[in-house]
């Protein structure tokens, strides 16, 4: 009986020191993503460490209502949430001007969403947010998490020039999209509230 429980308790044991090694594994792999997004080319690039990981074409803000500039992060992850804008709440589903998901970022009010509106992605159209296509969006809110460093920039660097320039056979091989803007809401929060003007 002695040996049975020894047996067990060791078994336990290295399933736990393997659950804890791939969370720690995993927990690294997200410390080193992060999320740049260029306005003037509307493009958000995902980064795993100094790799292109992914490519979206985006929606950005309009001239009167621009997209934030500036070092942010990801402090929510929403799924199905409902949006409260000026006409009232808008329950999930297709009518939903966020679309199906939502990362909301630390500047107050503002986020990555989808849209319900998918011919504005590419152009300024966003009333500050980073709006995404639905799949891309749904694939990336999969790709990273809450604490994922996520850069607006106003101008093209260098880098991001040629990341975007020395790509097209990457992107042509990537679903395009994104959109910015958020309020603070936990990420196991289902259908929590979600108020921002897109």
């Amino acid at each position: 009986m002695k040996h049975q429980t020894l047996n067990t308790m060791t078994k336990l044991a290295a399933v736990l020191l393997v659950a804890a090694v791939d969370a720690a594994a995993e927990e690294r792999r997200q410390a080193q993503r992060r999320i740049v997004i260029s306005i003037p080319d509307r493009k958000l690039v995902l980064f795993d460490g100094d790799r292109v990981e992914k490519i979206y074409d985006v929606a950005v803000g309009k001239p009167s209502t621009p997209t934030p500039t500036g070092e942010f992060r990801i402090i929510n992850h929403i799924p199905n949430p409902t949006y409260y804008g000026p006409a009232g709440a808008i329950a999930p589903g297709k009518d939903n001007p966020v679309g199906t998901r939502w990362m909301g970022l630390s500047v107050p009010g503002y986020g990555i969403h989808g849209t319900n509106v998918p011919s504005s992605i590419g152009k300024t159209a966003s009333h500050g947010c980073i709006r995404m296509r639905q799949q891309d969006l749904e694939e990336l809110f999969d790709l990273v998490n809450v604490g994922v460093t996520v850069e607006l920039r106003g101008e093209s660097s260098g880098v991001l020039a040629q990341v975007l320039a020395g790509n097209s056979a990457f992107e042509a091989r990537t679903t395009p999209n994104i959109a910015v803007r958020s309020s603070v809401e936990s990420r196991s929060t289902p259908n929590t509230a979600v108020r921002a003007a897109n």
